[in-house]
């Protein structure tokens, strides 16, 4: 740009609120003392759209000319930007033709279409959407309105920061900003640099899609070849010019986080909140979690802007599975015990008194057993010292904590037919969720039965779904009778299964 945008004016005279409202800053009170520091949630997913984006997209907008507002606009948006442009565009009497990513989350297409756009869906990523957008501008002469790089959009977001100094006039350590495309992070950095210097903002990205770090770091935009698609709104391949400008000069510092910890943060608002933020909406609250354990923040404010909740409700399955791994309080592990009757009570009174999240098993081999695990932990160097002493009690041990395989596939997979398994009896119980019940079911059990399968993972219910296989000789039904009835644990038996025959027996 020839000459810089007076971004402090722009901001301070941005017109959003005929379409936004003035988001609540509110304290994460279990956060805050989990971290043991002042946790604010700077909550832009109240918006209309559930996400910040109408903010620039209406600055924008309601700056457009008459004539340019009758030839109607044109974005390219991964889903919360097009939801902001399409509503502005119905609060203002223009028509919006929206592309999407292919690999846009249904509840964004479908809330874009309720506001009166019209989507197009192009493309992997918002890079390739935007290219299509591009053509589609230049066939039908529409107008333009960038997700980020353009400074009436940059001024519109730059409000939140305005915002938050308002909301809150004591000390604040730090501010956490997701970055996609950088224009989120470039409005609110201008405001607050201008205004109080010395608070730190700190840039979020996930590890696979860490455009804006990168270029930073190289000193010029950098294109990555791929994104990660978990965070569907920061899954841009090329950031801005203008946003790199300002967040190369205003940024203090950048944290890379995971999926797992995203998920982690995910759980972390909704526990405070009882609000479901998209992953790219707990950027910030998982960097601010990084971030404070690496400085060994205490006592400090840290915010976090909760930028967007356009969450697909399926998406909440997998979430659910792998926050325990973000907040580090789940550890895997591969098992192998000898192959006999009572190993397996051995090996469990050898947990003691740990919760058992998870546990997969399918006999496969005479002499071995080799078993899924997973231990509730309470931070992750639990997971190496659990390891080790199953190793010095005799039982071989891998620690899946970290792999990817085991955690997203593996797990999963567990099982097969048994050749080995003869008079099998498949049973399906109801255990309830407390310690020592899987001892109790062991303790009551025959000695001469043997286990052939046993399934069991952790829903978070107060109650277990547990699949075993049992080995019971031929002339014992009596003897399994008295043991379901002396048990008294809810049971089905699924050993006429068509799905065990097919995939198991």
């Amino acid at each position: 740009m020839p000459h810089k945008p007076d971004y402090l004016k722009r901001i301070l005279t941005a017109r959003v609120y005929d379409v936004a409202v003035e988001s609540a800053l509110e304290t994460a009170r279990n956060l805050s003392q989990r971290l043991n520091n002042q946790v604010l949630l700077k909550r832009e997913d109240q918006q209309p759209v559930f996400s910040f984006k109408l903010r620039g997209a209406y600055n924008k907008m309601a700056h457009l000319t008459p004539e340019q507002l009758a030839r109607g606009v044109i974005c390219a948006s991964a889903g919360n930007h097009a939801q902001g442009v399409a509503l502005s565009a119905r609060k203002l009497g223009t028509q919006a033709l929206i592309v999407m990513p292919v690999t846009t989350p249904k509840v964004k297409i479908e809330a874009v279409a309720a506001l009166g756009g019209t989507v197009v869906l192009q493309g992997e990523s918002y890079s390739d959407a935007y290219q299509h957008a591009l053509q589609l501008q230049a066939e039908r002469d529409l107008v333009f309105v960038h997700p980020f790089d353009d400074p009436d959009v940059i001024a519109g977001q730059g409000t939140i920061g305005m915002e938050i100094l308002r909301q809150h006039q004591g000390p604040i350590e730090a501010v956490f900003v997701a970055i996609g495309g950088g224009g989120l992070i470039s409005g609110v950095a201008s405001y607050l640099k201008a205004v109080r210097p010395e608070i730190k903002v700190i840039g979020v990205q996930t590890h696979d899609s860490d455009a804006m770090h990168r270029s930073v770091q190289a000193g010029q935009r950098v294109q990555l070849p791929d994104v990660g698609l978990f965070s569907d709104g920061t899954a841009v391949k090329l950031v801005g010019e203008e946003t790199f400008r300002i967040t190369r000069e205003l940024v203090d510092d950048y944290v890379l986080v995971d999926t797992d910890e995203v998920c982690a943060a995910i759980k972390d608002v909704f526990q405070d909140t009882r609000s479901v933020m998209e992953p790219a909406g707990a950027l910030g609250v998982a960097a601010m979690k990084q971030y404070a354990a690496r400085h060994g923040l205490q006592g400090k404010t840290l915010v976090a802007i909760t930028c967007g909740a356009n969450m697909n409700f399926d998406r909440l399955r997998f979430v659910a599975e792998r926050a325990e791994f973000g907040e580090q309080r789940e550890a895997l592990f591969a098992v192998t015990i000898p192959e006999r009757p009572g190993s397996f009570k051995a090996f469990c009174e050898l947990v003691g008194p740990r919760s058992v999240t998870e546990f997969n098993y399918r006999m496969s081999d005479a002499d071995a057993a080799h078993v899924f695990v997973g231990l509730s932990i309470h931070k992750r160097d639990e997971a190496a010292q659990i390891a080790h002493q199953f190793q010095q009690q005799g039982f071989p041990t891998v620690d899946l904590t970290d792999d990817e395989l085991a955690k997203e596939h593996a797990r999963h997979l567990v099982g097969g037919r048994a050749a080995m398994a003869r008079d099998e009896r498949l049973l399906r119980f109801i255990f309830p969720e407390r310690p020592g019940a899987l001892l109790k079911f062991l303790s009551s059990m025959n000695p001469e039965w043997n286990i052939s399968l046993f399934h069991y993972r952790n829903q978070g219910a107060d109650y277990g779904r547990v699949l075993v296989g049992l080995q019971i000789p031929a002339g014992q039904e009596d003897a399994l009778q008295r043991f379901l009835r002396d048990l008294a644990y809810p049971w089905v038996d699924e050993s006429e299964n068509p799905v065990y025959r097919l995939f198991l027996r």
